[in-house]
């Protein structure tokens, strides 16, 4: 049933419009979740598009991650460095202990070859000079990556450097985890990355190129794999972000301190596309039933059997005060329609006058191309707080062997 509501919602449908892009997850029972199971101490499965955990065991609780930190790192570089620019490899770069590039020092590389080895070897020299690139100084750098989580609402993660070797007050969840990497995947940088199995780099020293295999044997052994990460230290052992797509939805796999992570994964994923298929709820300029509106958006969501017929909708529209000048302003723009499923919002679609469908390009969209240079001013805030850092965060023992 839908239900009309007018008056002063201005703020209302801005709001609302705001909540379309921020992931909205529905839980699954205790009952739903026993038909799937892993030998990982935490592990969860969510739709890249919807936002929606499909699975979780032990989701909340925070462990340690080792490598699967580089995916903050990539996304975090990605989004705040200059990819054409030459990073330096540093004295404490140089040689850092656990998996490595065996960049020499002194050693320049674009960022973008150096986030293909930081991905696909997980090298720490690469995490390092990185992050003594982008952020100013490793600390600097963290500060970021930790001001990243935070605004995306990963309530359960803290990072202590960029790399993922065992550290004090270094740490996540595979909920937060998983968040984090469907995030990332809307970067297509980060996207193009992730599934790459062999790159090749321009070496320096030798006659030969640099060649790097990516470490992730699911890109090999599971049909439609397409990234993203392994992890592993004595510590935090056998760790791994994996992405899939089929039929055009894409999921993502977390397991933490699982022996079994392959076989896991593919149990894993094959649960999320058989049990949740993404389906078609809206189409794009689809007219609303008893209304002259459209919609402004496609909106898929992952659906078990019988949910989709619970969908029900609300239908927020703007004040009629004013609406024709706000309609010139915003291509028409009349109100939003809110999603729901057993009473808890799944998304919201904005609606439209039929002839004024806005394009289909968004600003939101194309900022995830983006790769301009640093922003000074973040850059002066990540330099200020790297001596506050120096004396907060503090390394233990664990090399990440990945």
């Amino acid at each position: 049933m839908k239900r009309v509501k007018f008056g002063s919602s201005l703020a209302l449908v801005c709001i609302s419009l705001l909540l379309l892009f921020t992931p909205i997850a529905a839980a699954e029972t205790e009952t739903e979740q026993e038909s799937v199971s892993t030998h990982a101490k935490a592990a969860a499965l969510i739709d890249v598009e919807s936002g929606r955990i499909l699975y979780s065991s032990h989701g909340d609780e925070p462990m340690l991650i080792a490598s699967l930190t580089k995916i903050m790192t990539a996304i975090v570089a990605i989004e705040n460095g200059d990819l054409s620019s030459k990073v330096k490899v540093g004295k404490n770069a140089f040689a850092k202990e656990g998996s490595s590039l065996f960049l020499r020092h002194g050693e320049e590389m674009t960022l973008e070859n150096m986030l293909y080895g930081l991905m696909l070897r997980s090298g720490n020299d690469a995490a390092t000079a990185i992050a003594e690139h982008v952020g100013g100084s490793e600390e600097g750098f963290v500060y970021l990556m930790n001001a990243k989580a935070e605004a995306l609402g990963l309530a359960h993660t803290h990072f202590a450097n960029p790399h993922g070797l065992d550290a004090k007050e270094h740490y996540s969840t595979a909920n937060d985890l998983a968040e984090l990497t469907a995030y990332a995947l809307h970067n297509p940088v980060f996207k193009e990355i992730v599934k790459t199995q062999v790159k090749t780099a321009d070496n320096p020293y030798d006659k030969w190129d640099y060649k790097w295999s990516n470490k992730n044997k699911m890109l090999r052994l599971y049909e439609g794999a397409d990234g993203v990460k392994t992890g592993y230290t004595k510590k935090a052992l056998r760790c791994l972000v994996s992405s899939a797509t089929r039929g055009g939805q894409q999921l993502v796999a977390v397991t933490l301190n699982d022996g079994n992570d392959w076989n896991d994964h593919a149990t894993l994923l094959n649960f999320g596309f058989n049990r949740f298929p993404l389906r078609t709820i809206i189409e794009r300029g689809e007219k609303l039933k008893g209304y002259e509106l459209a919609a402004g958006l496609n909106f898929s969501y992952p659906l078990k059997q019988g949910e989709q017929e619970r969908i029900v909708t609300e239908l927020v529209l703007n004040s009629k005060r004013g609406t024709k000048n706000r309609a010139d302003k915003n291509f028409g723009l009349r109100g939003t329609l809110v999603l729901k499923l057993g009473g808890e919002p799944i998304g919201q679609v904005p609606v439209y006058e039929p002839e004024r469908l806005p394009p289909e390009s968004y600003p939101y969209m194309e900022k995830y191309t983006s790769t301009s240079a640093y922003p000074a001013d973040t850059w002066l805030q990540a330099v200020s707080s790297a001596l506050r850092a120096l004396f907060r965060f503090g390394a233990e023992g664990g090399v990440s062997h990945d």
